[in-house]
């Protein structure tokens, strides 16, 4: 006789999520994934006027695990970036 515990579907953790803010609107705060860094950032980027391929630098870096990169290319986008629990 089967158990329950074969019908569940076991899965793993989603992916990771980070906190974004931008430094120039503390207000502005955001949760996102790797994937949704380039497009958040150049979202700031753009209603200043500004275009920059360092949005992508930064998610891939992000993406990495490379954190020295990340928070130096935060520091150049006036950004703030946290992993959430």
């Amino acid at each position: 006789m089967k158990t329950l515990s074969c019908l569940i579907r076991r899965t793993g953790p989603g992916p990771a999520t980070y906190v974004l803010t931008d430094r120039l609107h503390r207000e502005r705060s955001v949760r996102v994934t790797a994937d949704e860094i380039t497009v958040t950032v150049s979202s700031w980027l753009e209603q200043l006027g500004v275009h920059s391929a360092l949005a992508d630098d930064f998610a891939r870096t992000v993406r990495e695990g490379d954190w020295a990169g990340a928070h130096a290319l935060a520091e150049a986008l006036s950004v703030d970036v946290a992993v959430t629990a």
